[in-house]
């Protein structure tokens, strides 16, 4: 494999979009604000990164650990203007100019019913493209995802001797989900927090100082030329 230097910038960009709850607090803006400033966003990001070379983009719009850690008000203003925004056609005919593809990945049976059909329906929608794949995380952890591939590979017929990483990645919800070259998280914050722990194995991370509503077409820019500038090893 060869390195980022040779190849240029990165096929696939991960983003943690943090920093919502607090930009909408500095600017005295309602929490339904800054969130929805936020889910804006990241139909921006995808197709700035997609004029900037990126195959695949993947952003995560909400983790299991949320559904569990946040009030259940927060909970509920986000499923309205998520649901809002998937049946929205403005944001639909924006996919399909584009050629960008959805992908919805997560358990959705966490989510309500009109916002997982949405989401499913959107999927569908945007199946025949090919320029450009945005894989939403939806309901997603990364320790779920492993546990969900544990419990697939103890109901299967596959024998121990036959098991090996790629029999694990295959039993993924993100089994089709290529490694990612470039994780970026904005607001500051310098974790992870279980993002994709299965393709990040060799990411480059990026951490930007800040808050999701404020990142900008520059911003990204930054991240891929500070990418391009990396010597990628992959543990030789």
């Amino acid at each position: 494999m060869v390195s980022s230097r040779e190849s240029g910038g990165p096929e696939h960009v991960a983003i943690i979009p943090d920093g919502n709850r607090r930009w909408a607090r500095g600017r005295g803006l309602k929490l339904l604000q800054g969130y929805s400033v936020g889910i804006d966003k990241i139909i921006d990001v995808g197709l700035w990164a997609k004029m900037l070379g990126v195959k695949t983009l993947s952003v995560w719009a909400l983790s299991t650990e949320n559904l569990v850690g946040r009030s259940r008000h927060e909970i509920n203003l986000l499923f309205r203007l998520y649901t809002k925004a998937v049946y929205d056609s403005k944001i639909l005919k924006m996919l399909s100019d584009n050629h960008a593809r959805v992908n919805v990945i997560g358990n959705l049976s966490l989510l309500p019913e009109k916002l997982r059909k949405g989401l499913l329906m959107l999927q569908e929608k945007t199946s025949r493209y090919n320029d450009l794949s945005i894989n939403l995380l939806v309901g997603y952890g990364g320790k779920d995802d492993l546990t969900f591939a544990l419990k697939r590979l103890c109901a299967s017929s596959i024998s121990q001797k036959n098991i090996n990483s790629k029999t694990i990645e295959s039993m993924l919800m993100t089994a089709n989900v290529p490694d990612v070259d470039l994780i970026i998280r904005t607001s500051g914050e310098k974790r992870l927090s279980g993002l994709l722990p299965w393709q990040s194995n060799y990411s480059e991370l990026y951490f930007s100082k800040k808050y999701w509503p404020d990142f900008n077409r520059k911003d990204l820019k930054r991240a891929i030329d500070t990418y391009k500038k990396r010597e990628r090893r992959f543990g030789r």
